[in-house]
């Protein structure tokens, strides 16, 4: 087997050790990209990656299904076959069974139904913990769409004219993914002009770009299926003096966080500095979400920068820091980059400048 996968599965292994189980069901195309190389999107189908502590891993497939790498102990199973009972019969019915978060209840009971007498315990967290730390492969994969990012942020700053649409600029933006060989869109780009910045979660229209307005575009693409994540508020022509101040304050709380990270620092402890940072300028109710979420694979993985995380930095994770401050039926800003926690420190992904600039 591949050292990279064996060394992540290795990971997972440990987690479930920790939790007491001999066996896990992993479901998550994804996830079983992760730990197997091998991808396939299973729509109605069951897909299932089977681990063993005893190394008696089987992957169960459908015949529809590409062929899966010969490393891999294979059961395969027809539309007309019964694939839960097939996979029923190959797991210990007097042992519990780690059940991923992905799994769907048209598969999850009937399984259950065949082995009532073993309990299924929810045991995402042993692959979302090895997820959360990236390896070198990994590290790479997304400086390398961060980089894109990067390119596709500028353009768009270079491109958005006053009187643009909302939609014109994001077309624009998921243009310019395709044109850097991204496979698809880490999510749909939210570009927001003037008081629809105040949504953090805005999808574009027609509103037209007018001098004065703040213009918010958080965006990303997929590239070899690692994500990028990046946000930066410009304005258009000028920019009033109290939002250029909330501009710079945002900012200055981003810069904070990202100073304390390294391995070691409680995630919350940047949440904390970054919202005591905007609640001592007078706008802490008006930054309405947490500081970062983890990604990877997908845009938003298991692990988040707020308050209330027990997560403790580590190296290989990579996470956004990404404050914001929203005025309602006004302004809003946010400013976000990726970074990824070093042996030391942290490298920030994004090199975009975050100070508040005119375009258009």
């Amino acid at each position: 087997m591949n050292p990279i996968y064996q060394a992540r599965i290795d990971k997972v292994l440990s987690a479930m050790e920790g939790l007491g189980l001999e066996q896990m069901l992993v479901s998550d195309p994804d996830s079983i990209w992760y730990l197997t190389g091998y991808y396939v999107f299973p729509f109605e189908r069951l897909l299932v990656l089977c681990l063993r502590r005893d190394g008696k891993h089987k992957l169960f497939l459908n015949r529809m299904f590409p062929e899966a790498p010969s490393c891999w102990e294979q059961v395969w199973y027809t539309d007309t076959d019964d694939a839960v009972s097939i996979l029923a019969g190959h797991l210990e019915p007097d042992k519990p069974t780690g059940i991923d978060k992905e799994w769907t209840a048209r598969f999850l009971l009937p399984l259950m139904a065949h082995h009532p007498e073993s309990r299924c315990i929810l045991a995402s967290s042993c692959v979302d913990s090895a997820r959360s730390c990236k390896d070198e492969a990994e590290r790479d994969l997304m400086r390398v769409a961060s980089a894109i990012n990067d390119k596709v942020m500028e353009r768009a700053a270079a491109y958005i004219q006053e009187g643009m649409t909302e939609k014109a600029a994001a077309d624009f933006i998921v243009s310019q993914y395709a044109a850097e060989g991204c496979e698809a869109l880490a999510f749909q780009p939210i570009v927001s002009f003037g008081a629809h910045a105040a949504d953090p979660h805005h999808e574009p229209d027609q509103t037209p770009l007018r001098a004065g307005d703040c213009i918010v575009m958080d965006i990303g693409g997929r590239k070899d299926r690692y994500c990028s994540d990046m946000t930066r508020t410009f304005f258009c022509k000028s920019a009033p003096p109290e939002y250029a101040a909330i501009h710079d304050t945002v900012r200055e709380a981003n810069e904070l966080a990202e100073s304390m990270i390294k391995p070691g620092v409680p995630l919350k402890d940047l949440d904390r500095a970054a919202r005591e940072h905007i609640e001592k300028a007078g706008y802490g109710e008006y930054f309405t979400h947490r500081l970062g979420h983890f990604i990877g694979q997908t845009e938003h993985e298991q692990g988040d920068v707020s308050g209330t995380t027990p997560l403790i930095a580590a190296p290989g994770m990579i996470f956004s820091i990404e404050p914001g401050v929203y005025l309602p039926g006004k302004f809003g800003v946010r400013i976000e980059d990726l970074v990824l926690v070093t042996e030391d420190g942290c490298e920030i992904l994004n090199h975009v400048d975050k100070h508040w600039k005119t375009i258009g």
